[in-house]
């Protein structure tokens, strides 16, 4: 699929640049009407229409009246990378056990500059409460997920300006002490820093020093339990999964033991190291 250059002399780099430019546009909720993508883009107004129509034409997006949205190539092609992925396809399985044993959302994240990028999402009905997707961006420092990989990779530049609650990160120096407590105890803990009344724990996926991804479990902060009910299964999850991505497809990746479900009782029976660390909320 190609196509046409915009106008005379245009280099097929340039084209690339301008359609990137349209998708790009699309980074959020909702339809976009021509008018605003125009204004997102800066495009001039008759190319943007030529453009957006030829990605309709290529299932790019879809028109419904005068509004545009993703189409359905972009939804295939975005599956097919993530199940082409090897730490995504090593973790679903233990992310599925990781929901079940915790009754709690799960996420699946890697980093992208400053922000974290959910890779899955697993949740049912609490799932709807918390307003990330796959694909899906938030600020590192404000999610669990983000602290757990930034802890385990040499510091990237963070925009601390960009916060979500009263509760973000907003100094270096707490950035670094909460980075010093995940690389002392291989886990990180938020509280209401991404979104208010909810909280998550987390741990990074990869080798030592060198975190490729993170694992989170999140929920409303009555349901969470900031000590080794949570610690272990996750630190467990997040060992496997890197372990099942390692070593390849023909080795059988460990799953938790039955837990039980966290309903504001007492938690789960730890799985894993019985005496770890002791590990102190951050």
């Amino acid at each position: 699929m190609t196509m046409a250059v915009e106008k005379a002399g245009e280099t097929p780099s340039a084209v690339i640049d301008r359609i990137s430019l349209v998708l790009d546009s699309f980074d959020g909720p909702g339809r976009l009407t021509l008018a605003q993508i125009v204004r997102r883009t800066g495009l001039p107004r008759s190319s943007a229409h030529r453009m957006l129509e030829r990605l309709v034409a290529l299932r790019w997006l879809r028109r419904d009246g005068r509004d545009y949205e993703l189409g359905m190539r972009l939804v295939e092609l975005g599956s097919l990378a993530l199940h082409q992925d090897r730490i995504h396809r090593a973790a679903i399985p233990l992310l599925r056990d990781l929901h079940r044993a915790t009754g709690l959302v799960v996420h699946l994240a890697v980093l992208d500059g400053s922000d974290v990028v959910y890779l899955e999402k697993i949740g049912e009905q609490m799932g709807a409460a918390i307003p990330t997707r796959v694909g899906g961006r938030q600020p590192a420092h404000c999610t669990a997920v983000g602290k757990a990989i930034l802890g385990e990779n040499d510091t990237t530049e963070i925009d601390l300006s960009n916060r979500r609650t009263r509760y973000s990160i907003a100094t270096a120096a707490q950035l670094e002490a909460e980075l010093a407590k995940v690389r002392a105890h291989g886990v990180a803990f938020e509280r209401e820093e991404s979104l208010p009344g909810f909280g998550c724990v987390a741990a990074p996926i990869g080798p030592a020093g060198h975190a490729v991804a993170a694992v989170s479990v999140c929920g409303p902060m009555n349901r969470m339990s900031f000590d080794n009910r949570l610690v272990a299964p996750i630190r467990m999850t997040a060992m496997a999964i890197w372990r099942s991505a390692d070593e390849g497809p023909d080795r059988v990746a460990p799953t938790l033991q039955p837990l039980r479900p966290l309903r504001g009782g007492p938690g789960p029976r730890p799985v894993g190291p019985r005496n770890p660390a002791a590990l102190q909320p951050a």
